[in-house]
């Protein structure tokens, strides 16, 4: 199963890395990832990508428990409109119960949370249904980082689990870890945990800010080829005009079978690609003052006549026309939507 997350969730990996004297350029351009994800949150990406930038963050800095570490440093409420929901939750009980309502909604597909209580002691476990390769483990890392952390936003920062279930294999990987975590750490688990003492679940809140949640686009479900190819198209879109061989890549397929693919869908890859540079072609034009140029290289086109000439295409005028009628009816009618106005 082929899971997302949002491209923030690289933001925590960027700056722990530059603070070691590692490069996340580096980084990025050995997994070929455009660079300008960071400064775009909320896109969806696919999760095994992420697996990739942390398996070679820990290259970078030489940590082969980059997870581990990088997890210290990162903060719930700080992990997008999502964690800062969680983490406002009025006791960890409720904490917890929001993370599992909104996490495959909100924030990452493909990943389960799962807990569980006895008498004195509660789990709260995390696991990962896409296969991701190379770098699956730092993310179970990563992710038990970030149970920690829920958990210390109600039981004070200095707390530590009772126990950690790892999917680490040998007792020295598990010494490796308990030195991280300062806890001690079981090796050999199916699914990655936390344990504690179940009274933590009456807990409040340390803070009182409520943020507001809602608002964040929830992150589209994956159920075929167009999905997976519609997330990657505004990836690749951030560093010009999308190739199908690097989507092909992305998907460990040829480009012939991308085709087939789609086809079997009732779509192709051109019509989707147009499609996308439709989209935000338009958003530029109708939320920025750029000019045509700057647009038309932004989207991959070599200049802005053959930008100009793509955007009569798709909506029967020239950008420049575009923009003035989507200005002068805001002027007249701000609640219409100018698209809705050039079909009649």
């Amino acid at each position: 199963m082929n899971g997302y997350t949002r491209a923030s969730a690289l933001g925590p990996i960027s700056d722990f890395v530059e603070t070691r004297g590692g490069s996340i350029e580096r980084i990025f351009n050995r997994v070929d990832l455009p660079l300008a994800l960071l400064n775009n949150p909320d896109l969806p990406l696919p999760l095994r990508e992420q697996f990739k930038v942390l398996s070679e963050a820990g290259r970078e800095i030489g940590d082969p428990f980059f997870g581990a570490a990088l997890g210290r440093h990162v903060r719930m409420e700080k992990l997008s409109a999502f964690g800062a929901w969680v983490s406002s939750a009025p006791t960890l009980a409720s904490a917890i119960d929001r993370s599992h309502r909104g996490l495959n909604r909100y924030l990452q597909t493909a990943t389960v949370l799962q807990f569980q209580t006895s008498e004195t002691r509660a789990r709260w476990s995390i696991g990962f249904l896409d296969p991701g390769g190379d770098g699956r483990f730092q993310n179970e890392l990563l992710g038990v980082s970030y149970l920690i952390d829920g958990v210390r936003s109600y039981a004070g920062r200095s707390w530590s689990p009772t126990i950690i279930r790892s999917t680490c294999v040998g007792t020295a990987q598990a010494a490796a870890l308990e030195k991280v975590f300062e806890a001690p750490v079981l090796q050999g688990a199916s699914v990655s945990a936390i344990e504690f003492d179940i009274a933590l679940l009456s807990a409040t809140a340390r803070r009182q800010a409520s943020p507001t949640f809602g608002l964040e686009p929830p992150i589209p479900p994956t159920t075929g080829y167009r999905e997976d190819i519609a997330a990657l198209l505004a990836i690749a879109l951030l560093e010009g005009y999308p190739k199908i061989d690097w989507i092909a890549s992305k998907l460990k397929t040829s480009r012939r079978t991308l085709q087939r693919s789609l086809d079997a869908e009732g779509c192709n890859f051109s019509v989707m690609l147009e499609g996308l540079l439709k989209d935000r072609a338009t958003a530029l034009l109708d939320s920025t003052d750029r000019d045509l140029t700057d647009i038309a290289l932004l989207l991959g086109y070599s200049d802005s006549a053959h930008f100009s000439r793509a955007f009569r295409r798709w909506t029967g005028m020239a950008p420049s026309r575009y923009r003035r009628a989507r200005r002068d009816l805001s002027v007249r009618n701000p609640s219409e939507q100018i698209l809705t106005a050039f079909s009649k």
